[in-house]
């Protein structure tokens, strides 16, 4: 028997797809995928639409798409974000169509015009199956009500790479944030905390370390300048699993503090590395996060605040982290995750798609 024939739509660049292909193809399934920004993926088939510059150019996109797809028929189509990918997908006419919400694709994109709002809703009833990483997602979906099944299946960790290393014996008090250089994430509000944090313990050895980049990147360097935290903060940019796991090995506290998010998994992965989580006060993160450590976005004094007590406790900040290890451990282990996506599209091949109609 053939393999089934899974034909994602989304970013080639993006790990989450990366990982996504890998995670299919160990379990059998031959990964095909058509994107607007290629990336080499070994063993993948890719048909590359013309680039996409303005959100708008999407809607140009969905003949090219849909000859694609129509070429390579699938046997599975699954679109990775709802507004972009998924709008390609709902164009392709080709069933069984999974749609899996990111975050801002169904929290923030929709409410910017009633246009937007109406286009997620056609999009999202046109699939078949829809997922999203946290409650919030599901929640949003179901605003749209969708013919499809909603179900909350996250990207997960995996254990094999993140895992907790021995709790820095050291005085110094390191921080990481994994989150990219873009205002939704509100790294400006890290280094403001950090420099206010420096201003109220000087003898502490506070380091920031940033991994992620982004467009503001520039920025960031001319205000870690100004705020006089140039040896305080490291910029390492983009590091893979390797690299990333090595970083959170050396610190005591990650830092996740966007203004809107699902779930995120750079906050899964420093869970699972057995650090202590300060985010923002989301209902994501409020699923997986003690409410202790959770703050307003975009509120440096309070995030300084949450940081000096975890400074000052260093006892406290190792269980809060063997916990959040523990959690992980339970709940978070991407190899479950993954198995769950896999038994659901074997259901969805063992019974008739559920788009009708064209309202």
């Amino acid at each position: 028997m053939p393999p089934i024939h899974l034909c994602l739509l989304g970013d080639a660049t993006s790990p989450h797809i990366q990982r996504w292909v890998r995670e299919m193809q160990g379990r059998g399934y031959r990964v095909s995928l058509v994107t607007a920004r290629p990336a080499p993926i070994e063993g993948v088939e890719q048909h590359v639409l013309r680039p996409v510059h303005r959100s708008a150019q999407w809607l140009l996109r969905a003949g090219e798409a849909r000859r694609a797809v129509q070429a390579l028929a699938p046997d599975i189509v699954h679109a990775h974000y709802t507004t972009s990918y998924g709008y390609l997908g709902a164009h392709c006419g080709r069933h069984p169509l999974v749609m899996t919400a990111w975050g801002s694709d169904l929290l923030v994109t929709p409410h910017t015009s009633p246009w937007m709002r109406w286009l997620t809703g056609w999009t999202l009833r046109r699939a078949d199956l829809i997922t999203g990483d946290s409650q919030s997602l599901v929640d949003a979906a179901h605003s749209y009500s969708p013919r499809a099944p909603v179900h909350c299946v996250h990207w997960g960790v995996d254990l094999a790479r993140f895992a907790p290393a021995p709790w820095p014996d050291k005085p110094g008090f390191e921080i990481v944030s994994l989150r990219s250089w873009e205002p939704n994430y509100n790294i400006a509000t890290i280094v403001d905390a950090v420099a206010h944090l420096r201003a109220q313990q000087p003898t502490l050895p506070v380091h920031l370390h940033l991994l992620g980049g982004g467009s503001l990147e520039t920025a960031l360097h001319e205000q870690v300048a100004l705020r006089g935290l140039g040896e305080a903060v490291t910029f390492h940019g983009r590091m893979d699993d390797a690299g990333m796991a090595r970083v959170l090995a050396r610190c005591k506290v990650s830092v996740s503090v966007p203004t809107q998010d699902a779930t995120s998994v750079s906050v899964l992965e420093s869970m699972a590395c057995g650090l202590p989580v300060i985010a923002t006060q989301l209902q994501a993160n409020a699923q997986w996060l003690p409410a202790d450590l959770l703050v307003p976005a975009q509120n440096s004094q309070a995030l300084a605040q949450k940081l000096a007590t975890l400074a000052q406790d260093d006892t406290a900040a190792h269980a809060a982290g063997q916990r959040n290890a523990q959690r992980i451990q339970q709940e978070g282990d991407r190899a479950l995750q993954m198995d769950r996506m896999d038994a659901l599209y074997r259901g969805l091949l063992k019974r008739p798609a559920t788009h009708t109609g064209t309202s």
